[in-house]
């Protein structure tokens, strides 16, 4: 993101950072308000059930995010104790991932719509902006489903496999995990298109969530 500022493309870096932010709010909002639906207040008494971006945003992970063009939001705290069903923890973890398919999918339709009705004449920073939430809330949701690490995929995966193999996934990620993430977060910055599979799944996924017409 620091090309743009740099080439002098202010607008489109405002943009984007906005909608990083607002992405990332909203993701975190997911996770909280699934925990509170299935029995746990742990993120609503630490402040978290909240619409508000000071309460999400990580301020090393959004300056992350500018500089390197990676980063994250303050993880929502739980306590899986409190969760009421065995399923619960893998529906908190998936929470977030499906608040950003929804944002996807109600920004490419909205969109879609004001395109094909020519009584909205949208200004280029509001199409900018519902053209990168889109694209940026594809990019979220398919990247915190990799399995593996902190991201909400490890959650999801434990709970889809059978016991014993459950807990040798659950061993060899606490290990190996949060390094493996690492590595592939840092052959990506020095320009190794790691991520570069995401970025094109995305992209072909646009087409599919499109409902008006």
């Amino acid at each position: 993101m620091l090309q743009l500022l740099s080439s002098g493309q202010y607008i489109i870096f405002a943009t984007i950072l906005v909608s990083i932010i607002f992405s990332l709010t909203l993701h975190e909002y997911g996770h909280a308000s699934c925990a509170k639906l299935l029995g746990d207040d742990t993120a609503q008494r630490n402040g978290r059930l909240t619409l508000n971006p000071l309460a999400h945003i990580d301020p090393v992970g959004l300056l992350m995010v500018v500089l390197v063009g990676v980063g994250y939001a303050k993880p929502v705290p739980t306590n899986p104790r409190n969760i009421k069903y065995s399923w619960g923890s893998a529906a908190v973890a998936a929470a977030g991932p499906l608040m950003n398919l929804l944002l996807a999918i109600l920004t490419i339709n909205m969109l879609r719509f004001f395109y094909l009705n020519g009584s909205f004449d949208l200004s280029e920073p509001q199409i900018l902006f519902l053209s990168f939430m889109a694209q940026i809330n594809l990019l979220l949701m398919l990247f915190n489903l990799i399995p593996f690490g902190p991201l909400d995929g490890h959650y999801i995966m434990s709970w889809a496999l059978p016991q014993h193999l459950r807990q040798r996934y659950d061993y060899y990620n606490g290990k190996y995990g949060a390094q493996l993430f690492l590595i592939l977060i840092l052959l990506s910055i020095f320009g190794i298109p790691i991520f570069r599979f995401l970025m094109d799944f995305s992209q072909a996924l646009i087409p599919y969530l499109v409902f008006v017409g």
